[in-house]
């Protein structure tokens, strides 16, 4: 019999530990979840609603959303792609919807639908699952044991051992320590998919707005600018939305390094060119000059965000088309187009936190997800050096890493 040992009672570690269940019903699966409440994180994911993959079915297109990772998964995406875990959710009687955006989400609007979904398909597939088994450290079999391939060690001092290990912990720091035990390199883990903390009372006095399109640049001195165009919304504490997340998860190295400090520079008009904007505001000025400027927007956005706007370059409440001078008009257009903060840190993106960093990607064969250094010894989901941005594509690579891992490791020609 083959005894297989899943670690991380996550997404990826009851996808893998199902697949290879299923795969192979004569092989022993246990799948150990330190806490007692398994699942946790796909319980809280989507607010609650889990968003579970996108309806990106173009592999080429599919990776273009992984800051990290996207050219190791081509391959893996061929093999289980979001039309694959569409079919198999349906297969175990869970209906999938896709909304405007591209996200993905149960009929039900209910986390707790996948959850019982992946508890129910692990029961009924012969899955030993252990709550409260945390697992500490891992070894290579030895002269002790000459039958197994691995040693695990749990928190309460028991001893399991296995032929396979599929590491599943996510972005748990166990997890990187039993990676570097069996010869693994960890890439240094740090945030992604967060939101920017801006320090201006007047901008984040406008908590609510939101913007779509924007086009945002974010300047980090001595490394290349990046660029995300898509919605922005403003809260209490500085920027948020997609644009926001996606240039994050983009820039998440070199915004850690600079201490979360860096310059943005938002474009609030992307789809009009400068002079666009510019003949737009003389047009106002001609047609409209006894008008109030900062109650006669020119312009498609929030009538409080054009109100800011108006203000930050020196226009009174009570100025009027008429009396805007070119060099003032030039300062509207400016703010219009290039207008400038400064991040001051991060926040948080919600529960849900992602994290760039892992272990290192060419140590993996990602046709099996087994190691290139340890036979038998398998990785999926978070634990790996992969990030996507926010839309269902972090859920997508933990599926499919679990799912080649599982079928891999039940095979009998391992």
């Amino acid at each position: 019999m083959t005894n297989i040992i899943v670690i991380g009672g996550g997404a990826a570690g009851f996808f893998g530990a199902i697949a290879a269940a299923k795969v192979n019903p004569y092989a022993h699966v246990i799948l150990l979840e330190a806490s007692h409440q398994p699942l946790a994180k796909v319980s809280i994911s989507g607010g609650g609603r889990c968003n579970v993959t996108h309806a990106c079915f173009e592999p080429q297109e599919l990776v273009k959303n992984y800051p990290r990772g996207g050219k190791a998964l081509l391959g893996a995406f061929t093999r289980f792609q979001p039309q694959d875990t569409i079919t198999w959710f349906q297969a175990h009687g869970v209906k999938l919807k896709t909304e405007a955006d591209g996200r993905m989400f149960p009929t039900t609007d209910s986390s707790e639908t996948i959850v019982n979904c992946l508890m129910s398909t692990a029961k009924a597939a012969g899955v030993e699952l252990r709550t409260g088994s945390a697992a500490v450290g891992a070894r290579l079999g030895g002269a002790n044991f000459p039958l197994s391939r691995f040693e695990i060690t749990l928190k309460s001092g028991e001893k399991l051992q296995c032929d396979r290990l599929l590491l599943a912990t996510g972005s748990n720091p166990i997890g990187y320590k039993i990676a570097q035990q069996l010869g693994h390199t960890i890439e240094p883990p740090v945030p992604s998919l967060f939101t920017f903390n801006i320090k201006n009372k007047e901008l984040t006095e406008l908590a609510g707005v939101s913007v779509n399109p924007v086009k945002l640049r974010l300047i980090v001195p001595e490394y290349p600018h990046l660029e995300q165009t898509g919605p922005l919304l403003i809260t209490h504490w500085g920027l948020s939305g997609p644009a926001v997340l996606k240039l994050s998860a983009w820039g998440a190295r070199m915004l850690h390094s600079s201490n979360y400090q860096a310059t943005l520079v938002i474009n609030w008009l992307p789809y009009l060119k400068q002079e666009q904007v510019r003949q737009h505001l003389l047009a106002a000025k001609k047609d409209s000059p006894k008008r109030l400027i900062a109650s006669h927007r020119v312009v498609d956005l929030p009538h409080r965000l054009w109100q800011y706007i108006v203000s930050c370059v020196g226009i009174s409440s009570e100025s009027r088309w008429a009396e805007l001078s070119n060099k003032t008009l030039n300062k509207l257009v400016q703010e219009l187009t290039q207008a400038q903060s400064s991040i001051n840190g991060k926040g948080a993106f919600k529960e849900e936190f992602v994290t760039c960093g892992g272990v290192n990607l060419k140590e993996i064969k990602f046709k099996t997800m087994e190691s290139k250094l340890v036979g038998g010894l398998y990785f999926a989901g978070e634990i790996l050096d992969i990030d996507g941005v926010t839309g269902g594509f972090n859920f997508q690579s933990a599926w499919t890493t679990a799912y080649l891992a599982g079928l891999a490791m039940a095979s009998d020609s391992n």
